[in-house]
């Protein structure tokens, strides 16, 4: 997988990103700062159409050749700065924000396109905060998860662990309060 500074989103990461977003094989869906594409490829085989969208050159050209590695044909590329980038777009059924540049906007962009969830991952505690009281604000919140990984390694012929970096896994629910 070509790589790019912030990504690829680790794999237990991204399964439980994935699992809150409650994906169905007909949903529309936008990864907005897909990085890698990581997240769109895994995405392309739940959803029917799948958005990625990144303003950085070198993770739209990684993004590329990893969906032609991965032979995901339902997935479009947009080059573009959110919440800007998400004008365009069709009325979507999720979305999931691995970058946090313009969150509020993006968010505020979000809550008018989705018909659905929205997964907001973050890595610092500062930026959690504001996703979430901005979701609070606009009466989406659902919950925020903490998550810490540690992955093994070989130590002194035995395992030892040792932890990746923690995430706030966001979830917002446009569809919250709603009959």
């Amino acid at each position: 997988m070509e790589l790019v500074d912030g990504g690829p989103t680790k794999p237990e990461i991204a399964a439980i990103s994935l699992s809150k977003l409650h994906l169905m094989k007909n949903d529309v869906f936008a990864d907005i700062g897909c990085g890698t594409g990581s997240i769109s490829i895994l995405a392309a085989g739940l959803a029917s159409e799948v958005y990625a969208i990144d303003s950085r050159e070198e993770a739209i050209t990684a993004t590329r050749q990893n969906i032609e590695t991965a032979d995901a044909h339902n997935i479009t590329i947009i080059h573009g700065e959110a919440p800007a980038a998400l004008e365009n777009l069709p009325a979507l059924d999720c979305a999931f924000i691995g970058g946090t540049r313009n969150i509020t906007g993006m968010l505020e962009q979000l809550a008018k396109k989705v018909q659905g969830r929205i997964v907001v991952n973050a890595v610092r505690i500062q930026t959690a905060s504001t996703i979430i009281r901005t979701m609070q604000d606009m009466g989406i919140f659902e919950e925020a998860v903490h998550v810490q990984v540690s992955k093994s390694y070989p130590l002194a012929d035995d395992i030892a662990f040792k932890p990746i970096n923690p995430v706030y896994i966001i979830v917002g629910d446009t569809k919250k309060g709603a009959p």
